[in-house]
């Protein structure tokens, strides 16, 4: 069978319901077979492997076909039913675990009638290299082993909430440190719901008021998804209707979150980064903060004068992991690797993009600050947000998107050197980013190829009204002559 379209740089992600659906049983059981084959050739001759399932409808067949796949292929398999992602990585490094293995059945915040499958080892994710690989595995028919392997339950959630829970104690010296504070879970119908019942609850918080904690594949109330605005604004309706300190919301396999402080205020995109920056840079002065490329210029000084160092690289959560990960390889510290989509990974956590654990440092910080009457966003009064911003998503209508893509970035690259008021990044990593002086727009723009789609994602950003319709006068003034360029959403914005 041909599984390249399956592929989604370093996971597995297709239509697993419905007309066309090609994330079929049988592909979910080959690609299971081939991880066994693919474990098995790196040293690993019977491989025990855990495999759970987010809330989605197909989830459970999809989980199942797996199992199938993972014992005919002689593995033994940790059945974790409803579980988290990276719960599913932490099976590989727990003591009394220690899978050789983990796959984890989710989409994240994709359509519910999307599901796909995540893949790790010890030593993190798969690589898109390493899927690629399982691909080529998994088209060529499997012998079944001599032995059919074991299936074993697990509740493996609540050791892994129990790992959250201890760490937050031991860190704030108290069995119940947060008695007295209200904290609300919003789980979107997602797996996240494990975290009030299992983490806030024992901790002595008040939950009531959290929502959406029952896992629905069909998320009947908003897209689990903090970069959703539908989404963080049920979260800010919901602490301000309660009255909570601190609001907490999580996509639906929960290596993503966002945040809500005491009154509504948004902890998400940049100012997440700059939260979690500010706490982590007090413990490692000096530390490199690797963020993907559209973070905002004030977030950059707000690292620099809480004495950080902002490292902007490329968007995809690998893409920021894999950098930081080089830079402690090359001698520099960097502690913090994180998206402003919310994916955040810390070293002192294996570099493991978990939303769980970002929100319990956030929480451990929340106790402290409260004791000297202050709240998290107290911790970055500081940070410069930009007057406005605004994101344009340009469809490319041509089949070689990539080529027409990266062809027109070049030739704005060569328009821009020629523009006196163009102040083209020296540190970019994707795409162009062009600044802009206070007479000019007083901001800037970045143009980028989207990582997997026919897609050109344009972000502008300006500090003073009016400036991002400069800016992207400017812009447009390049893109018009591009006819295989939907400039529909600029044109609109335009008028």
């Amino acid at each position: 069978m041909d599984y390249q379209k399956l592929q989604n740089g370093s996971d597995i992600r297709g239509v697993a319901l419905g007309d066309g659906a090609n994330l079929t049983e049988a592909a979910a059981r080959d690609l299971a077979a081939a991880f066994v084959k693919w474990l098995s050739a790196r040293g690993n001759a019977q491989p025990k492997i855990a495999v759970g399932r987010d809330s989605r409808v197909t989830g459970p067949a999809l989980m199942q076909a797996c199992i199938e796949g993972f014992t005919a292929m002689g593995a033994d398999v940790l059945d974790c039913g409803m579980a988290s992602t990276p719960a599913m990585f932490m099976t590989t490094v727990t003591d009394g675990f220690l899978c050789d293995g983990a796959v984890m059945v989710t989409a994240s915040h994709l359509p519910m009638n999307r599901n796909g499958l995540k893949f790790f080892t010890k030593d993190g994710g798969l690589e898109k290299s390493d899927i690629a690989e399982l691909i080529r595995i998994a088209a060529k028919p499997s012998l079944p082993a001599e032995a059919k392997g074991s299936v074993s339950q697990a509740d493996f959630m609540s050791v892994y909430a129990g790992i959250l829970t201890e760490k937050i104690r031991k860190a704030t010296g108290e069995e119940k440190p947060f008695e007295g504070f209200k904290i609300i879970v919003d789980a979107g119908n997602g797996a996240g719901g494990f975290y009030a019942d299992k983490v806030l609850a024992p901790l002595g918080a008040d939950t009531a008021g959290s929502q959406f904690l029952e896992p629905d594949g069909t998320f009947p109330n908003h897209i689990p998804n903090p970069e959703d605005g539908d989404a963080m604004k049920s979260i800010v309706d919901a602490v301000v209707k309660n009255g909570a300190d601190f609001g907490i919301i999580f996509d639906t396999d929960v290596d993503r979150a966002g945040a809500v402080d005491k009154g509504g205020s948004v902890l998400n995109k940049n100012r997440l980064i700059a939260a979690i920056s500010a706490i982590l840079l007090k413990e490692f002065p000096g530390t490199t903060i690797v963020t993907d490329s559209i973070t905002s210029s004030g977030l950059a000084e707000f690292i620099a004068n809480h004495g950080g160092v902002h490292h902007r690289f490329k968007r995809g959560y690998k893409n920021v992991i894999n950098e930081s990960i080089r830079l402690n390889e090359n001698g520099v510290d960097s502690q913090l690797a994180i998206e402003t989509s919310g994916h955040a990974a810390l070293k002192e956590n294996y570099f493991l993009d978990d939303g769980a654990y970002l929100v319990t440092r956030l929480l451990i910080e929340m106790a402290k600050l409260k004791k000297q009457g202050h709240t998290i966003s107290d911790l970055i009064s500081d940070l410069k947000e930009p007057f406005e911003s605004r994101e344009f998503r340009l469809n490319i209508g041509t089949d070689d998107f990539k080529a027409y893509g990266n062809e027109m970035i070049a030739a704005l690259e060569k328009y821009a050197k020629k523009q006196p008021d163009f102040k083209i990044a020296p540190d970019n990593h994707e795409g162009i980013r062009v600044s802009f002086d206070k007479e000019q727009g007083a901001g800037w723009f970045l143009v980028r190829l989207s990582l997997h789609d026919p897609l050109i994602p344009v972000n502008v950003e300006s500090d003073r009204e009016g400036g991002v319709r400069i800016i992207t006068e400017k812009l447009y003034a390049f893109l018009k002559d591009y006819d295989k360029l939907d400039l529909s959403p600029i044109e609109r914005y335009l008028k």
